[in-house]
């Protein structure tokens, strides 16, 4: 059993400079540390034990009656400060009407729900397999039809890219396909992503309070895999649903991913990192996350509580492969601007939770591991 210790500093407020409503806009200029307290319970000591801060953030943000545009780094501490660091998103975008706009630049790709699939901060196993909270270069057409039906429809021509670390290709924020110096593994570059997302809010209900929508989404891209010269591809899809009921909200996500890299030696897996760590995923399977969270509002003063439950999971349909879990039970304290996430992790066969880096693939020991994680969180 591991225990670390989190340390922060006093917040202070952001600046903002300009007027969003005139026609050369505002500039917003915050930033966000984080640190950490983790109690890990993965059936042997780990060596980890230390204090250290985990992150410090850089955000700018432009918007104006017609145009807008976002710009964020990151700076992560490992060993020491800014030991990893990565660019998350640099785009800008142009105003159409009130529902309509144009996206350019590294952004998040409209697959699943929206960019977060759950309401934790450690995020379900979707995240690490690459298909949440996903940002590539590319571009987004974004509009509704009648009905308020909601369009997406973008291409991307490659990933994010590899930023600062000690890794060949998996120093980024995105859980991406990279090449790598392992001569076991596979060295592959995603490139020329299609990716289309249809959101239809439903009205079932004679009732103000109750909100629901369902949608689907589709992926397609080419693999090129540098070790052979030749093409691959991915086809996977996703079909989710969301209800709200006042202040309670349920968004359930499922979906099949299908990635053939053109591999003689690893036909069956791929090798992705992110956070400058690498690993193998399985390349077919179902997936699914399962999110529920209910907002207490201003309890006391400006007091948010937030309890959360997720479930979430990687079916893998290649035989002898184990299937990957992580679920997470959480309570989010928000007030004013700073944040407390508070949550119990439950994974197995999943490589950032006392897994290998075989844990998405065929797996590992098919244990569950356990991680308190509380991560404090300020923004100025």
């Amino acid at each position: 059993m591991v225990v670390a210790v989190g340390i922060t500093l006093p917040a202070f407020a952001g600046i903002t400079l300009g007027n969003p409503e005139n026609a050369t806009g505002a500039l917003t200029i915050s930033t966000t540390l984080r640190a950490n307290y983790q109690n890990k319970d993965y059936g042997e000591a780990a060596s980890d034990q230390k204090i250290k801060f985990d992150a410090a953030i850089l955000k700018l943000d432009y918007t104006s009656p017609k145009w807008f545009g976002n710009l964020e780094y990151r700076c992560y501490q490992y060993d020491e400060f800014c030991d990893f660091s990565t660019l998350v998103s640099a785009y800008t975008g142009y105003r159409l009407n009130q529902t309509d706009h144009l996206t350019l630049g590294l952004q998040a790709i409209p697959f699943g729900p929206s960019r977060y699939w759950d309401s934790s901060f450690y995020a379900g196993i979707n995240n690490t397999m690459g298909l949440q909270d996903v940002l590539n270069l590319g571009i987004n057409y974004h509009f509704e039809l009648p009905m308020a039906t909601q369009v997406d429809l973008a291409y991307f021509a490659t990933d994010g890219g590899n930023y600062h670390g000690e890794s060949k290709d998996a120093a980024r924020y995105t859980a991406n396909l990279i090449k790598t110096k392992n001569t076991t593994s596979t060295s592959l570059e995603e490139k020329n992503m299609w990716i289309a997302r249809v959101v239809q809010p439903l009205h079932l209900f004679d009732h103000d309070d109750v909100n629901l929508s369902v949608g689907g989404s589709y992926w397609y891209s080419q693999i090129e895999n540098t070790n052979t010269a030749s093409d691959g591809s991915r086809n996977s899809w996703t079909l989710f649903s969301k209800i709200n009921y006042q202040n309670f909200n349920v968004t359930v996500t499922g979906g099949k991913q299908s990635i053939k890299n053109t591999d003689p030696f690893t036909p069956n897996a791929s090798t992705f990192g992110s956070f400058d760590s690498e690993y193998d995923l399985a390349n077919k399977g179902y997936f699914y996350t399962i999110d529920s969270n209910y907002v207490f509002k201003n309890v006391k003063d400006s007091l948010n509580i937030t309890p959360y439950l997720v479930f979430s999971g990687y079916d893998k349909t290649q035989k002898g492969y184990a299937t990957s879990q992580r679920n997470i039970v959480g309570v989010a304290w928000d007030y004013k601007n700073i944040s407390l996430y508070s949550e119990y992790i439950m994974s197995k066969n999943d490589p950032f939770v006392g897994g290998t880096t075989h844990s998405l693939a065929a797996g590992d020991d098919d244990k569950w591991n356990k991680l308190l994680n509380l991560m404090l969180v300020y923004n100025f």
